[in-house]
């Protein structure tokens, strides 16, 4: 029995110094040869929610009517940032460390898993911004903020789950790329970032609950509402009366990422001869 968990340490404890040397690796190299160089993570999110807030606020003048509305926007598009980077990064990951996969022996999913990470420190840089922000504007910070990582943690792993089904099908079938951005520019509409929910809701009420059964939209949501403006922003929590509709969202998440284990794990052991 000992010699038995003695060796289950052993091997998760490589995995995880594979994990952490894969992650610092990617995280650095993501930023070689710029100036900036980490400052990048924050200042591309921030340089889109200037122009999203020019062109969508001050021109077209998509708002809900409160003073929130500009951090929450901000707030939406960091989020976007890291699920657009993190499911696109790690669409390519296999391909790109096809070498490292014929010459080191190591579980195969570390290498996504570590590029989604990477997007993760991408990720609470920005939160961590946009909090800074909401100190010295109207953001209404209460005890909901305890969620947030939760909420987090279920967007990191649908787009870990997604990642996973799409690395595997970009090993075979280049294409996936192509379509991929163009699902993705698809979905950015779909969710309400550049729009409050309100515009969808005022008019058409069945279709913005329906949007909001999409773990994307609904995990976005879940950080606005907890971490900037209870008050504001509406949730699948409160936009259904039954309360056992906001977990088909949660259900899902779990569904794509269980789905995106088995897709992986059934042809990773083929991705070394494939390559």
């Amino acid at each position: 029995m000992r010699a038995s968990l003695k060796r289950l340490q052993q091997r998760y404890r490589y995995s995880f110094i594979v994990f952490k040397e894969l992650v610092k690796t990617d995280f650095q190299l993501r930023y070689q040869g710029s100036f900036l160089g980490v400052l990048w993570s924050v200042l591309k999110p921030l340089m889109l929610f200037c122009v999203m807030y020019v062109v969508f606020v001050r021109f077209l003048h998509f708002t809900d009517g409160t003073p929130t509305f500009p951090i929450v926007l901000l707030c939406g598009t960091c989020l976007w940032s890291f699920f657009s980077e993190a499911t696109s990064m790690g669409l390519q990951s296999i391909v790109n460390r096809g070498d490292l996969l014929r010459k080191v022996h190591f579980p195969t999913y570390i290498i996504v898993a570590s590029v989604t990470m990477g997007s993760m420190i991408s990720l609470a840089i920005n939160l961590g911004v946009v909090i800074v922000f909401g100190l010295f504007t109207t953001a209404h910070f209460t005890w909901r903020i305890l969620l947030v990582p939760l909420n987090v943690f279920q967007l990191y792993i649908l787009a870990l789950g997604i990642a996973m089904i799409l690395s595997t099908m970009f090993v075979y079938y280049r294409d996936i790329a192509h379509i991929w951005e163009v699902v993705l520019q698809a979905m950015f509409y779909a969710v309400p970032i550049i729009y409050p929910l309100s515009m969808v809701q005022k008019n058409y009420p069945l279709i913005a609950k329906f949007m909001l059964l999409d773990p994307a939209a609904q995990v976005i949501m879940d950080v606005r509402h907890n971490l900037i403006s209870p008050e504001n922003v509406p949730t699948v929590w409160t936009l259904y009366g039954n309360k056992l509709f906001a977990f088909i969202p949660l259900l899902l998440t779990v569904l794509i990422f269980m789905f995106g284990l088995y897709v992986f794990r059934s042809h990773s052991r083929k991705f070394a001869e494939v390559l």
